[in-house]
């Protein structure tokens, strides 16, 4: 099974991108972030004859996430909420469309956008963490499902100094701060692992690259669309990577998708 994830920055604008990486990478399941559209105006019949079931959150013009599936979507769930009733925290973050999640061939699948926070003395920052943080109390519950976990998305982080091009410029600051990497690590725990860095453990691997500057020109990029998955999942991983070739499409996303290969358990055990 291939599960992929990216920030396709307006579904409507890159639409035609999108149904054409469809069609050549083959995921089986993607996760969407930044679709910044109602879910009325959402593409849905044309990524259904491209032969994708849909699982939609939007907002007008902001934030927005989706999940397609060539297989079917299971116990589809919304917000933070769905997992936290009664914690009006949750209730509240809810409000921006930021997490949808779905079971898919028994794995549980979780799609995020995870915001900003764009300057550290600003309160877009304060909301990062506590988004973060409850993040961390929806992943308490959810562990506790003991369904194998592939956590995605654009995750507004470079969680080591490798996943910067200019460490030293950018290193404390946003999305590279103390905290926020602090705060997504005790997400991850001890049972997620970055599935990317299973199989490259080298620096120059960029998912996302600023409009502004010539960032991509100069491949002056940040690695902050990641893949996290449970153990089950680590002992069938194949492979992950970044499909650094759609950023240099015309007007692109400024994200590239990144994707893994998950092998089938039994066929697995039947090698051995």
């Amino acid at each position: 099974m291939r599960i992929a994830t990216w920030n396709v920055n307006s579904i409507r604008s890159r639409q035609e991108h999108l149904l054409r990486w469809l069609a050549a990478a083959q995921p089986d399941v993607l996760g969407l972030q930044e679709t910044k559209v109602e879910d009325g105006l959402f593409p849905q019949a044309a990524i259904e004859a491209a032969g994708y079931e849909t699982a939609i959150s939007g907002q007008k013009s902001y934030n927005g996430v989706a999940l397609l599936s060539r297989l079917p979507l299971e116990d589809v769930r919304i917000g933070f909420a769905a997992l936290l009733p009664g914690d009006q925290e949750a209730e509240q973050l809810g409000e921006q469309k930021r997490v949808i999640s779905a079971c898919v061939e028994g794995v549980r699948i979780l799609n995020l956008y995870v915001p900003n926070g764009s300057d550290l003395k600003s309160d877009k920052y304060n909301y990062k963490l506590a988004w973060l943080n409850c993040l961390n109390r929806y992943l308490t519950v959810q562990r506790q499902q003991g369904e194998p976990l592939c956590m995605m998305g654009d995750f507004n982080i470079a969680l080591e100094d490798i996943d910067l091009a200019n460490p030293s410029r950018h290193n404390g600051g946003i999305m590279a701060s103390a905290p926020e990497r602090q705060a997504l690590r005790a997400c991850i725990g001890t049972d997620l692992e970055d599935a990317f860095r299973l199989f490259e453990t080298e620096a120059g691997h960029w998912s996302w690259w600023d409009y502004r500057s010539g960032a991509w020109d100069r491949d002056q990029g940040w690695r902050i669309d990641h893949i996290y998955i449970s153990e089950e999942l680590q002992q069938r991983a194949m492979g992950c990577m970044i499909h650094k070739s759609e950023r240099g499409e015309l007007k692109p996303s400024d994200h590239a998708p990144v994707s893994i290969d998950i092998g089938d358990g039994a066929e697995e055990e039947d090698n051995f």
